[in-house]
């Protein structure tokens, strides 16, 4: 017979810590407690598995469930010597939710389940079955609660007198009469079974479908229920509730943190309705408070509640987030699970725990989230401050930023100029804003995804960016931006937060990145154990300083096409694209050539020595020509050509599919001019550089979007070639080498074939999760998070990388490489790279090295250690199963 229910309490339990997702991460916490000797009140556990059940089954319980719910009572009765719906000495519990993933808040709990007309009416006031189980708004319950206290002359519930209680319920049970036309339930079991019921069903509210969503918990997961005798707060003096988290959350420091009220139950720490007392005296001097810290008031409960503390942190190996009772000067815990903490004080946390030995470094590394880095550093909103949300759109890059509201990136870097902080918003943006994109503080679209240009191009630059804002609209011709009854005009100050997606109007306050000692340590401990090599996207000196701040080990893309859309020189490369033959071509390359030879000579200096892989031209010539009539005749202005070849080449250049059109090493066979200038760039800029520096420049030329062996060998061939007569000319020797780009699925299949010609691949996942799916990544967005909601795919492909399509072909190509060429490099360079979850399988690809934002250097280095550690067999932070030396059992008679 299966078993849906799991008992703990009185030193035993029929469950482990290591059972959450069977058991949920209360009730799995809950056990190991018991386990440990901890005063845990006694109950059970209904596991997820009654609630996937539950919803496969049109909302029924499994047959055997009620029998295995009766038993548990009983024994629950037996260990407290109390009896579920006595008159005499009853036994009350709580109903309360516990999914494998924490989602406070999100669904459902009862609290003192059994109270009817012969158990104790005085409690019912408590009981959350009114709305939680019956669905009757609280605020038909509340108006009577308030009057009585306003005729009493009080304002804490506790302050109601016996008399008034009892009016009070019978107040509630024609309030119940009213709404549902029925008696309120006095039958306890019914009770039960309602609330229990409650719990299952709050699984699909819409706060806790919401909060799923956010936080990427799937549907399937289900949750527990709990169910646990009731041990009370508020019967007096010598009774308290409170909560603590065994480190500080906000800082790290080793020190007790916590809060709570005496002659109380649990929700009123939270509620706000009294001002909590701190547990130490340390705190209470600190925050200036009058009222007296648990530390003075029950100071032989405040030293068990230390023991508790040192026990349970050597035990979970993790700072922790606890609920206690003291019930007439007896302590009883509640709950334990891992606190949650801000990013630095999870940095200094895991520092502190490994000097103190309670943790190793390895266990230290892989308690951090990686995502945690990212959090550090990028300026993040005041939490004191006051916002005023207007909107709602995707995360795409993390950070806060505020600026005057721009339509234009050449407004964006008009007004910069002038001083103006910005903001720029945007439908949509192209590559063509990449100047407004680097002048504005922030980036707002109104679609696109986390993978659109917008966001990648954010994420490279450290901007934050909130893609996908679909509830504004933008009005280009009236300069301004609606959202239900907002309106706000160019030049009115938006705030945007791209670690939530939110967006707000005025200016928010932000405070700037603090990186203590204790990231750098963490930073240290992690390049020592990874094997993968970290890199850099960079094609500006701006962000190739910032990512050897970062610690990149090189830059593993530098996308050329970024420096041509400045100044002069996309009037340059429009000259180029609008010349009628080869030799106008080429006069326009030659000034393209001395701009590029500089940007590169800038990024070998910066790398001191470092590889610097350098793609060559990739996107569509198209997108380098406007298409509207007024900057068409810009454009012919600037080139000094007639307005009637603007508009023929703008014509002639426009495709079906430009993705999969004429592009990468397509542009370099066609006109190989232009691949020639930019290898002369590169080769010009490394004689440079190698003349004046100690350390000789790392060149890799990098052909793009390769389908064939041919056109490979073709390309080469120019490279060469042009590397020769450089060498010649300049009187001396570099060194380089020629690789390519795999993004085609047959390019991986041909891997073997393309090692004999080149002597790198770096894997551009963004182009080859593309057409390995058949994909648009800018159009996919409209339909992925459908196809996420129904589990067709667990994660978006071009957020996280696929390892079972995408995937498997990398590592197809990565075998038949070294098979021609062993000790071929390889890593990829899409945005993937840095990507936590994307790094582990190349980890297990067997990849040299990763490339990523530079802003997401630190996460990829850390990431990258993790990935080292799981492949060597470290097990990440786990709960041990051996129980630590039980404490004296201390539950007394109940």
């Amino acid at each position: 017979m299966a078993q849906w229910v799991y008992n703990f309490g009185d030193g035993k339990a029929d469950g482990r810590a290591e059972m959450k997702n069977l058991l949920g991460g209360k009730g799995a916490n809950l056990a190991e407690m018991a386990h440990i000797g901890l005063p845990v009140p006694p109950g059970f556990t209904l596991t997820t598995e009654v609630c996937t059940h539950f919803y496969q089954n049109d909302c029924t319980y499994p047959k055997e469930l009620t029998q295995q719910v009766e038993k548990a009572l009983q024994l629950v009765e037996t260990r407290t010597g109390r009896v579920f719906g006595d008159s005499a000495n009853p036994l009350l519990v709580s109903v309360r939710s516990g999914a494998r993933a924490s989602m406070p808040g999100m669904m459902d709990t009862v609290l003192n389940l059994g109270l009817n007309d012969v158990t104790v009416e005085a409690l019912a006031k408590k009981s959350g079955v009114s709305d939680v189980v019956l669905g009757i708004e609280l605020c038909h319950f509340e108006k009577h609660l308030e009057r009585a206290k306003e005729k009493r002359g009080v304002k804490q519930d506790c302050e109601l007198l016996p008399e008034d209680l009892e009016k009070l319920v019978k107040s509630y049970k024609a309030v119940v009469q009213l709404e549902l036309g029925e008696e309120f339930p006095e039958d306890p079991k019914a009770q039960l079974w309602g609330a229990v019921g409650a719990v299952f069903n709050s699984w699909m509210n819409q706060r806790a479908k919401t909060y799923r969503a956010l936080h990427d918990i799937p549907e399937w997961w289900g949750t527990a229920v709990n169910v646990q005798a009731m041990v009370f707060g508020n019967m007096g003096n010598d009774c308290a509730t409170g909560v603590a988290f065994t480190r500080d959350p906000s800082t790290g420091k080793n020190e007790f943190y916590g809060e709570f009220l005496v002659n109380a139950q649990g929700e009123d720490v939270v509620a706000g309705i009294r001002t909590p007392q701190e547990l130490t005296i340390r705190a209470r001097t600190s925050h200036g408070s009058d009222l007296p810290s648990l530390e003075e008031v029950m100071p032989n409960i405040f030293r068990e509640l230390l023991a508790v503390r040192s026990q349970l942190e050597a035990h979970y190996k993790d700072m922790q987030d606890i609920e206690f009772t003291i019930q007439q000067g007896k302590l009883y815990m509640l709950q334990t699970r891992n606190g949650k903490r801000t990013a630095p004080a999870a940095l200094q946390i895991a520092v502190d725990m490994a000097s103190e030995g309670l943790i190793t470094k390895p266990q230290a590394l892989l308690s951090l989230k990686p995502d945690l880095i990212d959090q550090l550093l990028h300026p993040t909103l005041d939490p004191k401050a006051k916002k005023e949300i207007i909107a709602k759109g995707l995360p795409a890059s993390p950070g806060a930023a505020a600026g005057k509201v721009v339509f234009s990136a050449d407004e964006a870097v008009r007004r910069c100029k002038d001083g103006d902080k910005v903001i720029l918003v945007r439908i949509e943006t192209s590559p063509d804003d990449i100047h407004g994109l680097h002048a504005a503080e922030g980036v707002l679209t109104t679609r696109g995804g986390m993978t659109s240009h917008a966001a990648v191009v954010a994420r490279g630059m450290g901007r934050p960016c909130v893609a996908g804002a679909g509830g504004i609209t933008v009005d280009y011709a009236g300069g301004k931006l609606t959202v239900g009854s907002v309106t706000v005009t160019e030049g009115q100050i938006l705030t945007l937060d791209g670690s939530t997606g939110e967006v707000m109007l005025g200016e928010v306050p932000t405070v700037p990145p603090q990186l203590s000692g204790s990231f750098g340590t963490i930073m240290q401990w992690a390049d020592e154990v990874r094997d993968m090599k970290v890199r850099a996207n960079a094609e500006t000196p701006a962000d190739a300083r910032q990512a050897r701040e970062f610690g990149a080990e090189g830059i593993g893309l530098v996308r050329t096409e970024h420096m041509f859309f400045e100044g002069q020189r996309i009037v340059a490369m429009r000259q180029m694209i609008l010349a009628t033959d080869e030799a106008d071509r080429r006069q326009a390359l030659d000034k393209l050539l001395v701009m590029q030879r500089e940007d590169i000579i800038e990024l070998f200096k910066i790398m001191e020595g470092r590889p610097v892989t350098i793609r060559l031209l990739d996107p569509p010539l198209h997108e380098f020509i406007p298409h509207t009539e007024a900057e068409m005749a810009l454009v012919a202005k600037a080139a000094n050509v007639p307005l009637d070849r603007v508009r023929r080449r703008a014509a002639e250049l426009q495709e079906a599919n430009p993705m999969l059109g004429h592009r990468g090493c397509r542009l370099a066979i066609t006109y190989p001019e232009i691949c020639e200038m930019q290898a002369r760039a590169i080769f010009e800029a490394a004689a440079e550089v190698g003349r004046s520096s100690k350390q000789q420049p790392v060149a890799e030329v990098m052909v793009p979007l390769v389908a064939t062996v041919e056109e490979l060998k073709l390309l080469k061939g120019v490279i060469e070639k042009t590397g020769d007569a450089v060498k010649k000319e300049q009187g001396i020797t570099f060194t380089y080498k020629i690789g390519t780009m795999i993004e085609l699925p047959r390019a991986a299949l041909q891997a073997g074939k393309l090692a004999e010609i080149a002597e790198f691949f770096s894997f551009g996942t963004n182009d080859l999760t593309q057409t390995t799916y058949g994909l648009s990544r800018d159009d996919a967005g409209s339909f992925l998070p459908e196809y996420k909601a129904k589990g067709i795919v667990e994660q978006d492909p071009f957020v996280s990388l696929d390892p079972e399509g995408v995937g498997e072909l990398i590592t197809m190509a990565v075998q038949r490489g070294r098979s021609t060429r062993p000790e071929m490099k390889m890593g990829i360079c899409g945005e993937h790279g840095g990507d936590p979850a994307s790094i582990a399988v190349c980890e297990k690809i067997g990849l040299d090295y990763v490339s990523c934002s530079p802003f997401r250097v630190p996460v990829a280095r850390l990431a990258a250690a993790q990935s080292a550690l799981k492949t060597q067999g470290e097990q990440a932070k786990q709960s041990s199963t051996k129980a630590t030396k039980p404490r004296v059992q201390n539950f007394g008679p109940w």
